[in-house]
């Protein structure tokens, strides 16, 4: 059974220079990135945790000087939404979301409770302590394009797809630039083993892994995300959780992911939730 795909320190790229036009920021174990536009705007890519309005505030500030023309979401998940409405309030911008998971954002459901079995770590045997439940965006909130095979542009992203990557949660998405084969990839797939988010931040060792197992909603669709990302062979890869990437390697390494996923990423007690 393989652990994970091994890789090399030299394909790790600054997370405050992922690529070009793309910035990331790094909040305890979960990454925000900030897409720049040629017209002067920009897009912020998740919210990160609870209570990190201030940070990413003082961040955009620092880089832009104003706010961005809208935040997107890759999923709601506590760590990627957790700022969301403190944010889209303070600066009035509409929040980008999948219709899936509409029903995390409009204070309808929660999320169903973690799989504690779920390939250990601390991670995982905090997960129950983990906000679930549903935030309500109201009148803020507003539709992506589904996504298909060829993905979707939208208005306030020029020059990326947007893709469905669903099986992490329903209405997880990615973001994929296919000039220079950019992709951020949300929580399809991490850089660090995402049941041990902290222990791997300090051993600093960078491995494809999958989704964290323990927040995992469908483990057959998030094989076939993993898969249809490998795919589009993207050379620089930004994860939710973990180091970017950037190499001419990088396309074999996650078709490895791809091919391997059930050994690396399924938890022997697979559970859907």
């Amino acid at each position: 059974m393989m652990s994970a795909i091994e890789i090399p320190e030299n394909q790790v790229v600054p997370i405050d220079d992922v690529a070009q036009q793309v910035h990331g920021l790094r909040i305890l174990f979960v990454n925000v990135y900030s897409i720049s536009h040629s017209d002067g705007s920009w897009t912020l890519v998740d919210t990160g945790l609870p209570l990190c309005e201030s940070k990413i505030r003082a961040w955009a500030e620092a880089r832009f000087g104003r706010p961005p023309n809208a935040i997107v979401l890759t999923h709601r998940h506590f760590d990627h939404a957790g700022s969301t409405k403190e944010l889209s309030d303070r600066w009035q911008v509409p929040v980008l979301a999948h219709p899936l998971e509409f029903p995390y954002l409009t204070g309808r459901d929660e999320y169903p409770a973690p799989n504690m079995g779920a390939g250990g770590g601390l991670m995982t045997l905090l997960s129950p302590f983990y906000p679930r439940g549903p935030l309500d965006l109201g009148m803020r909130l507003h539709a992506l394009p589904p996504g298909d095979a060829s993905g979707h542009m939208s208005a306030k992203l020029p020059d990326w797809e947007i893709w469905h990557t669903p099986g992490h949660t329903p209405g997880h998405i990615s973001l994929f630039r296919r000039a220079d084969k950019t992709l951020l990839a949300g929580d399809a797939f991490c850089t660090t083993k995402p049941e041990s988010f902290f222990e791997a931040a300090l051993a600093q060792e960078p491995e494809l892994h999958g989704p964290p197992a323990y927040f995992t909603w469908d483990w057959n669709r998030a094989r076939e995300s993993v898969a249809k990302l490998a795919e589009l062979a993207p050379t620089i890869v930004a994860p939710g959780h973990g180091k970017p990437l950037a190499s001419a390697a990088v396309p074999g390494e996650l078709r490895s992911l791809a091919a391997n996923f059930d050994a690396i990423a399924i938890p022997q007690n697979r559970q859907q939730i």
